[in-house]
């Protein structure tokens, strides 16, 4: 037994030199119970044997039996796994920071949990720690996670070296833990996420329409696609449009406004956007209007090969211009051309996703 140091932590002005102290004694192989918006944890730094041993000692649970990672930021995944699937990123989008574990494959070839808490005081701690963290519930075998700190410390006092005390959780629930390294992806454990929502998440797909400035050829193709997949009452799938050098915030042209309208699409409300790399990321087939494009989606985000095409080649529209030329500039006769060859691209694709 040791003496536990206990410290009361107001989220709203968390005491910068408390959360500095719990980093510090994780980082020398410390333990320390700190809160997540789920339940509390014991955070232990797997890179310290000694912390390991006596957190499965506290655990009870054999040494072989690995302890999900908590992260502070996204782009820390690529230090543990080998590879971030698309369904990944659409779980991570929607749930991360928050109540969700995912299962992926690490980089020695067997699984590893990881999960971005929604708390600002642990993400702190665990950034300022600057070691890999674990974060079992503090709580012995057979006993339920707390969700308050009175139940976190009540068989743990003496057992760690430092704990926090920010009263009862935001959620009062456990992580769900989804195993993305099987197919289909698996639950295994249903916590504060329910099942059939990162069921819903999961399997959505997303199109992504890419031209130059994301003001016509792309509003038009994703106007069209999203009244196809409202006809065939369809919600599976998620449409996004961005251009490769669009300036944030402008709205379509005119001309395709009024040309979407005589569709039966108000495009009035949308905004231009550049590429970026979490629309790259999410999406499932990337379809671009011309060869330009498709190479430097390909340059810049070499993971998005074998789902980037150009929308006509997609289609199969096979005349011998696999592109759609850019409107800009040009009569409002070519404008209603070229929304009559992308109209034509939907009317095929929709059957192919």
């Amino acid at each position: 037994m040791i003496p536990t140091k206990i410290v009361k932590i107001d989220p709203a002005r968390p005491r910068e030199d408390y959360i500095e102290e719990a980093a510090s004694i994780l980082a020398k192989g410390g333990l320390v119970i700190i809160p997540t918006e789920t339940v509390y944890g014991i955070a232990a730094n797997t890179d310290s044997l000694k912390a390991l041993e006596r957190l499965s000692a506290i655990k009870e649970r054999p040494a072989d039996k690995p302890y999900s990672l908590h992260i502070d930021k996204k782009e820390r995944l690529r230090d543990f796994v080998q590879e971030i699937p698309v369904v990944a990123y659409k779980l991570m989008e929607k749930f991360w920071p928050g109540p969700l574990t995912i299962i992926f494959k690490s980089k020695y070839n067997d699984t590893i949990g990881i999960r971005l808490p929604a708390n600002e005081v642990a993400l702190n701690i665990i950034a300022k720690a600057r070691v890999p963290i674990v974060c079992p519930s503090a709580n012995r075998i057979g006993e339920p996670a707390p969700v308050d700190f009175e139940s976190a410390i009540k068989g743990l006092d003496g057992w760690v070296d430092f704990a926090i005390d920010m009263g009862e959780t935001k959620l009062k629930c456990e992580s769900t833990v989804v195993d993305i390294t099987t197919s289909p992806i698996q639950i295994l454990r249903e916590g504060a996420i329910k099942k059939e929502e990162v069921f819903r998440v999961s399997n959505k797909k997303t199109v992504l329409f890419v031209c130059t400035g994301n003001s016509c050829r792309s509003v038009m193709a994703k106007a069209l696609l999203e009244k196809k997949l409202k006809e065939l009452n369809r919600s599976d799938i998620e449409v996004l449009s961005c251009g490769l050098t669009a300036f944030g915030g402008l709205g379509a042209t005119g001309i395709t406004r009024e040309l979407l309208a005589m569709e039966g699409v108000d495009v009035s409300a949308h905004r231009s956007q550049g590429m970026s790399a979490g629309m790259i990321n999410k999406s499932d087939l990337i379809l671009a209007m011309e060869k330009l494009q498709e190479k430097r989606i390909l340059e810049t985000f070499p993971q998005a090969k074998n789902k980037v095409f150009l929308l006509k080649e997609f289609a199969k529209i096979g005349d011998n211009n696999l592109e759609i030329e850019d409107p800009i500039g040009k009569t409002e006769d070519f404008y209603a051309s070229t929304l009559k060859v992308i109209k034509e691209a939907i009317e095929r694709i929709v059957n192919l996703i």
